[in-house]
This record gives C-alpha cells, structure tokens and sequence, in this order.
C-alpha cells in the first residue's frame, strides 16, 4: 500500500539533541551520585518521557532528586541547544525532496519541539504539522500519538510510514499498525533491538527516500538499504 504520510519522531530523528541533553543527564547525575558513561546516558533518556527515566533515576539512587531537578535539567539543555543544536545530517535534504505530506510526533513538551526545529531552520517545514504527547496525553510506546497524528492529518495507519530512533518509538509504531524505519546510525549501537522490534533500520538519512519509495517488507535491514 502507498505511503500516504510520513511521521518523523523529534529528537534524535530530525534534530541531533539527545546527545547535548545526555551531557546534561550526566553532568546533573553525577551531582547525585550516579555516573553515566556518555553512552549509558544517551540510552538511558533515549525516546522516553522524562518523567519516566526521572523515577527510575530515582529508583537507582534510592531517593528523591531535588524538586527542581526536571526544570534545572531543561534550563541547562535549552543553554546547550542555543549554542551547538544542529539538524541531523542530511534530514533538511530528505525533508526538502519529499512529495508526500509529513509531521513531527514527539514524546517532547511542544514549546521544546518548536525551540529546537526553530533553532535548526526546520520549523517552518512543519508548522500546523506538530504532535506532542503532553497534548495527546499519550507516550510512546502507547501507539495513542501515532494514531492521533495519523487521524488529524486524515490518513489511515496502514498507509503512515514511521522514522524512529528509539526503542520505545518503534514498539509504538508498530502497535498502531504502521510501517516503522528506524534511524540507527554505527556509532548509536541501536539497529539490532530497533530491527528485533520491527523496524527496517537504516544508517543514514541518504537511505531515506529510497526505504520510502520502495515499501520494504517490515523487518531488519542492515547497514542503509540492504537486506540482512
């Protein structure tokens, strides 16, 4: 079936900031006791709701991080976006050449959606076009977002094309009947759970258009286009 829209996920998808906001985790971690290796900490806040990794953080440390921790670990993130917020490579070609409609469902608050699209150029490409769970009331990997963003830009699931980085992401992708490619460059060491949940995972935005275009089969694919 023709691909009648495609949803992107935010962070990690279309701007590269989970790795600036993993610094933060760690830097704020530490203060607590926890120590996060640079890879832990991107994995550890990956796709999730902060909410979420804040209680297991908690969990962790057995007891409760002060009660500005979520407020000061924005504050100190947006500082980080303002200086070194950059699009993920090559997302502003593939978005440009696209010929079907698309939009951003995210698990992130929308005024932090439209400061780091503003910052990285892409705001204007998805205005009106924007999906934020703290709206829906739903987080990945509850397919609610999805099938809300799906349902409002008046296309059926089966015919939504999902672009996800993170585990949680995928499982909601594929929950809400849509076909899921997973955005998992080397150095992320993701593809092989990302491929074990359904997704066809790709290592470069240049593999894109043409996992789009094709319609592969859901299932793993290695490396950018090729099958396992």
């Amino acid at each position: 079936m023709k691909t009648s829209l495609v949803i992107f996920d935010c962070d990690g998808v279309l701007v590269d900031s989970e790795t600036l906001s993993s610094e933060v985790l760690r830097e704020m971690a530490a203060d607590e006791g926890r120590d996060f290796t640079p890879a832990d900490a991107l994995a550890f806040i990956r796709g999730r709701k902060v909410a979420v990794w804040v209680a297991e953080l908690e969990s962790e440390l057995g007891k409760s991080l002060r009660p500005d921790f979520v407020g000061e670990f924005r504050r100190r993130a947006a500082v980080l976006f303002g200086t070194g917020l950059r699009p993920v490579p090559h997302v502003r070609q593939v978005l440009d050449g696209l010929t079907v409609p698309f939009c951003t469902a995210s698990s992130a608050p929308r005024d932090k959606i439209e400061h780091t699209l503003a910052l990285t150029g892409l705001l204007s490409l998805f205005e009106r076009r924007i999906y934020s769970a703290y709206e829906v009331g739903s987080w990945k990997p509850d397919p609610g977002l999805f099938l809300h963003a799906a349902r409002d830009m008046g296309v059926p699931p089966g015919r939504c094309a999902v672009v996800e980085d993170s585990l949680v992401g995928v499982q909601a992708a594929v929950a809400a009947g849509m076909t899921v490619f997973g955005y998992a460059p080397p150095e992320n060491g993701t593809a092989p759970a990302l491929a074990g949940a359904g997704a066809v995972t790709f290592e470069s935005m240049t593999a894109l258009p043409g996992l789009l275009g094709s319609r592969p089969a859901r299932g793993p694919v290695s490396g950018s286009i090729s099958a396992r």
